[in-house]
């Protein structure tokens, strides 16, 4: 089954018409060449994206209730640099 991925395979899609209308907008932004192109990238930033929500699932299941310590040499903000940030405008 490894050899699998390796393989050519077709897909069809049903876009609706404001789905079809971004898609080629996205194509023209992004100077994708086709309709494949733009759907392989597309599959690729969505299988990234999973790949890090699953990360982030696990990093919750790991630490269940609790939250999860900060990077050694990077103390834990006080409640002043929090009400700062809170503050701050961008």
């Amino acid at each position: 089954m490894e050899a699998a991925h390796k393989q050519p395979a077709q897909a069809q899609v049903r876009l609706s018409g404001k789905e079809w209308e971004e898609l080629r907008e996205t194509m023209r932004l992004l100077e994708l060449p086709s309709t494949s192109d733009a759907l392989r990238e597309g599959l690729r930033l969505l299988h990234h994206e999973a790949k890090a929500e699953a990360m982030a699932q696990n990093i919750s299941l790991f630490y269940r209730q609790r939250s999860a310590p900060p990077p050694e040499g990077d103390p834990a903000p006080t409640e002043e640099e929090f009400a700062a940030a809170d503050a701050a405008e961008w």
